[in-house]
């Protein structure tokens, strides 16, 4: 959500950014927001008179029973009533008006990092660096999940009988391998400095309104029925909303955690889910990275997180690539957005593997997380980043690490999770 100071002052810089995220649907909301604020204002400036007049006149009542003007007392009395009345009626409008502008504001866009290149959606993203050379070997790799099969470790026959499409059983030493990646990845954050932390995995509905709009909770979020309660979809919706209300000193920043959790998503929309594979599932493991720093702080973090997410993947010797997201494909709360995306050998194109953001203070300002400065309380700038979302991360070892041979090969780095084991194969 932006500071609705925006619109005050600078209505055009708030519609400019609408067009360039391509919703300009949404353009009639900055004059009804601009109109409901001038009638709060006017409301509240009315309440705050009618207060002030009502306090004076109640301290001439004392005055004038002193002085035995009992009846220029009662008459004031009767005056304060009124006014009573007009104030409890003020609040009221007063309230009506700020749920109606709350509601509009929470569909404007938040005004995107002047770098971000514009486009309509993810075809124009932009790619800006490649890591590792992104190599095709001399024999066929299969399709992720044939592969899996065929080392006894994927059983989606079963799964649908119990859960459905969209879910599955990992079997033996790639149920193994797909942990091994998540413990990697934990102590990967930890000695980078972050704070490990297992956090909730359902949330209020006023957290997940806090963290996302509501085209991507439709879209995503699965509800516990007769309960005020979510399934997250990351691990960041539950970290973030941790801070919920909080005012937290500014010596106390950045907060720098890395968390741990299932994700549960609808994936319903274009991409659907993946009939026989693990790309798109309704439910999968990750582990995330959650910043809360100061607002001039957050492009640095903003690098730093990425790269990190970078640095994993070529430890376990997978080519990556980063790609900047386009002002289209930017979910409404972020500023700035890139995704880390892994070569496909088999495909031979890049598929995404995480992605960071940094949201500027859109999700402090809607859950109420400020710091407390020497210059007054300001609200804090958060930003997340995904260190790894298995299956994904398994997808890319077993593709780029398939041998001829039919075996896969465990990153040097993975090998101690799996008690010293070098490679899978087919028992």
């Amino acid at each position: 959500m932006i500071d609705i100071k925006l619109i005050r002052e600078n209505k055009d810089l708030v519609i400019e950014n609408i067009k360039k995220k391509f919703q300009d649907h949404k353009i009639p909301l900055v004059d009804e927001i601009y109109e409901l604020d001038k009638k709060y204002r006017d409301c509240k400036l009315k309440g705050d008179n009618l207060r002030s007049l009502k306090n004076k006149k109640s301290d001439l009542i004392g005055n004038l029973m002193r002085e035995g003007k009992k009846d220029d007392a009662l008459k004031i009395k009767e005056e304060i009533s009124s006014y009573g009345k007009q104030i409890s009626n003020l609040e009221q409008e007063e309230k009506e008006l700020e749920m109606e502008i709350k509601k509009r504001m929470l569909l404007i866009p938040n005004i995107i990092d002047a770098s971000v290149p514009i486009g309509e959606d993810d075809s124009k993203n932009v790619e800006i660096e490649k890591f590792g050379e992104p190599t095709v070997p001399d024999y066929e790799i299969p399709y992720h999940a044939d592969i899996i099969e065929k080392l006894n470790g994927l059983d989606k026959e079963s799964a649908g009988r119990t859960s459905g499409n969209g879910f599955y059983y990992l079997i033996g030493d790639i149920a193994r391998l797909h942990e091994a990646i998540i413990a990697y990845a934990r102590d990967f954050m930890i000695n980078k400095g972050f704070t490990y932390c297992i956090p909730p995995f359902m949330i209020h509905s006023d957290v997940v309104t806090g963290v996302m709009s509501f085209e991507e909770m439709d879209a995503m979020m699965y509800k516990i029925e007769n309960e005020d309660l979510y399934l997250i979809g990351t691990s960041e919706h539950s970290m973030i909303g941790k801070f919920k209300g909080q005012l937290i000193d500014e010596k106390e920043l950045p907060i720098a955690m890395t968390s741990y959790s299932p994700c549960f998503r609808k994936e319903v929309g274009a991409h659907g889910l993946e009939e026989r594979g693990l790309y798109r599932v309704h439910q999968f493991e990750k582990q995330e990275m959650v910043v809360l720093c100061k607002p001039e702080d957050a492009m640095d973090w903003y690098n730093k997180m990425w790269s990190y997410t970078v640095e994993f993947f070529r430890s376990m010797d997978i080519s990556v690539r980063t790609l900047e997201c386009c002002s289209g494909d930017l979910a409404d709360l972020k500023v700035k957005s890139c995704d880390v995306e892994a070569w496909s050998p088999r495909q031979q194109k890049y598929f995404e593997v995480g992605s960071c953001s940094t949201l500027g203070d859109a999700q402090a300002r809607r859950l109420g997380i400020r710091m407390k400065t020497e210059s007054g309380n300001q609200f804090v700038a958060t930003l997340n980043n995904t260190v790894i979302a298995s299956p994904r991360a398994l997808i890319a070892i077993l593709e780029q690490h398939y041998q001829k041979d039919g075996t896969v090969k465990i990153p040097k780095v993975l090998q101690p999770y799996m008690g010293g084991k070098e490679k899978i194969e087919k028992k």
